[in-house]
């Protein structure tokens, strides 16, 4: 099962028979993993797998109904996260768990801090600190510094310090590159490499199958709660994998009908923020998928939130429609304009509010007379998108805080569906979701380009906002690559290349040596 260089080792960690429930819910069923020393192991599956619950066993936020764990062939039972990340497990979360207003040094050994009666050993503490930045070749991570100021891939890595400070060998890095440029990526990786030459044992979770094509050497595949796959990662296909996590066959993963691009229903000139962006045009058509593609920070989303009415507009033109000029969100919701925003925690979802009311609360019509609302009739309209996009959830009346990642972003994208709105503004839509739900997304994508005159429905436009490539690639119909605040023009897909895309996005020549 794994290569001859761990193979006859004991495992660093082994899970076997971990089982858990949350009422008539199973998440967990006789689940079995085992990570050895010097090995990065892809634990795969697709949101509601059971991915997240287990390394909350591991990590002692949660006690399994049963099951055995062994750290280095000794029984471990970790009472609290605290006792995990004393017995050596270090978690690496997608959202990052920093107190940006204290400094580096402080971060590092929160809560951990080496005391004689109460008072810090300041000189420890620093010793301790520089000696877990010393893994590390960033001279701009210094002690002092305060979090805040880092960029998400230095605070990336000051998460990574405080778990190596603490003396923990077993890491858990879940979805660690979903907010990282390319170029983090890389140092990300590269620094990971070097702990497993160290030793440590790397948990490395991931929606990205080509992440974990080119970092891990073994897999565990969970789905619906049980792991149904592990092995060596050389030893499979890509393939193979995503049929593991599905349970079937995926087909084509970019769905791509015959589109008609229709008259502009967007027109954005020389449009410019009070930051970002600088400058940007554009026309959106009915009937086509127009890609935004650009390095984190390039002023992709402040460009959408702008058209929204959500962020100031210092200059330019933009017309939906026959109106024109900025307008408030409420102005572009009536106007036939939705935005799925990229922070669906805080912008995207009502957390605390039902699945029916986060899907229905821009579009209470139809409901009830003389604007009541008959809550039959709003749980029915919420059940059809629930359905229709395979939302894992126990019903319309569930609270959107309770679902996976991945679920909530589906929930966010049936309100648009539920609005019926005519231009649709993505950013980033596939972000933390499975394959399977990417597959899903991209093909509702598709048929609302597309239409279907044989029921009425006219095509919308789409505009999406991605970090991902060969999804742009893949489903769009022209794509504008934004750099520096500047929206260049837009290519023909079929036109355009990955590397020219890069190239642009980087403000570097070169754009014919690339072009297809």
């Amino acid at each position: 099962m794994h290569n001859s260089s761990v193979k006859e080792k004991l495992p660093k960690l082994s899970m076997r028979n971990i089982s858990k429930c949350f009422g008539a819910t199973v998440a967990l069923d006789n689940v079995d993993i085992a990570v050895y020393p010097g090995e990065i192991h892809a634990l795969i599956g697709e949101n509601g797998a059971g991915k997240s619950t287990l390394m909350k066993v591991l990590s002692g936020a949660i006690a399994p109904d049963k099951g055995q764990m062994e750290l280095d062939g000794k029984p471990y039972h970790p009472h609290n996260p605290l006792a995990a990340r004393t017995s050596g497990i270090g978690m690496i979360y997608q959202e990052l768990s920093l107190a940006g207003h204290l400094t580096v040094e402080e971060n590092i050994l929160l809560g951990m801090e080496p005391s004689v009666c109460g008072l810090i050993k300041r000189k420890d503490v620093r010793q301790k600190t520089a000696q877990a930045l010393s893994y590390f070749d960033h001279p701009e991570i210094t002690p002092g510094t305060k979090v805040c100021t880092l960029s998400v891939g230095a605070q990336q890595l000051v998460e990574i310090a405080r778990a190596i400070a603490v003396g923990c060998q077993i890491l858990v890095f879940d979805e660690p590159t979903s907010s990282l440029s390319g170029h983090d990526v890389q140092r990300l990786f590269k620094l990971i490499k070097q702990l497993k030459d160290r030793g440590m044992a790397i948990i490395y979770i991931s929606h990205f199958l080509e992440e974990i094509k080119e970092i891990a050497d073994s897999f565990t595949v969970l789905r619906d709660g049980k792991s149904v796959g592990s092995g060596n990662i050389t030893d499979t296909s890509t393939e193979n994998l995503i049929s593991l996590m599905v349970g079937r066959e995926l087909g084509k993963l970019y769905p791509r009908s015959n589109r008609t691009s229709g008259k502009v229903l967007m027109e954005i000139t020389d449009l410019a923020g009070a930051e970002k962006p600088t400058q940007a045009s554009f026309e959106l058509h009915q009937g086509e998928v127009l890609g935004i593609a650009g390095l984190v920070g390039a002023g992709r989303t402040e460009m959408i939130r702008a058209i929204f009415g959500l962020d100031s507009v210092k200059k330019g033109k933009i017309r939906i429609g026959s109106y024109f000029g900025p307008a408030s969100p409420i102005r572009r919701w009536s106007e036939g304009v939705g935005l799925l925003s990229e922070d669906r925690k805080c912008e995207g979802l009502a957390l605390s509010m039902s699945l029916a009311d986060n899907i229905t609360m821009t579009n209470l019509s139809g409901f009830g007379p003389l604007g009541m609302i008959i809550p039959a009739r709003q749980l029915a309209a919420a059940k059809f998108w629930i359905d229709k996009l395979n939302v894992k959830c126990q019903g319309p009346k569930q609270k959107a805080v309770d679902l996976s990642g991945g679920n909530q972003q589906k929930v966010a994208i049936a309100r648009l569906l539920q609005h019926n709105v005519d231009i649709l503004l993505l950013d980033e839509p596939t972000r933390g979701i499975d394959v399977g739900s990417k597959k899903l997304i991209y093909e509702l994508i598709d048929k609302i380009a597309c239409g279907d005159k044989d029921k009425g429905i006219h095509p919308k436009a789409v505009l999406i906002i991605s970090s991902y490539l060969p999804e742009l690639l893949g489903i769009c119909d022209r794509i504008a690559v934004m750099c520096r605040g500047r929206l260049n023009p837009a290519h023909l897909t079929k036109e355009v290349s990955q590397q020219q895309i890069m190239f642009e996005a980087t403000g570097s020549n070169g754009r014919d040596k690339f072009q297809k």
